[in-house]
């Protein structure tokens, strides 16, 4: 079973675990699925748009080989 627990920098530049990136990114697209909003995690900040959940699919997508 791959590794599924990933840090990545929130707005602030401020590292961030995510425990369950699968989960994670299955939130991002049930609640932020389209244009820019911002996604709050244990005191970190996102600004969610294309880019962003782009780069999530990208981890997903390696963890998943």
């Amino acid at each position: 079973m791959p590794e599924l627990s990933v840090k990545i920098i929130d707005d602030d530049g401020r590292e961030c675990n995510i425990e369950n990136i699968v989960i994670f990114y299955k939130h991002i697209l049930s609640h932020h699925s389209s244009g820019i909003s911002i996604h709050e995690e244990n005191g970190h900040y996102f600004r969610v748009d294309d880019t962003f959940r782009n780069k999530i699919a990208k981890i997903v997508e390696e963890i998943n080989k």
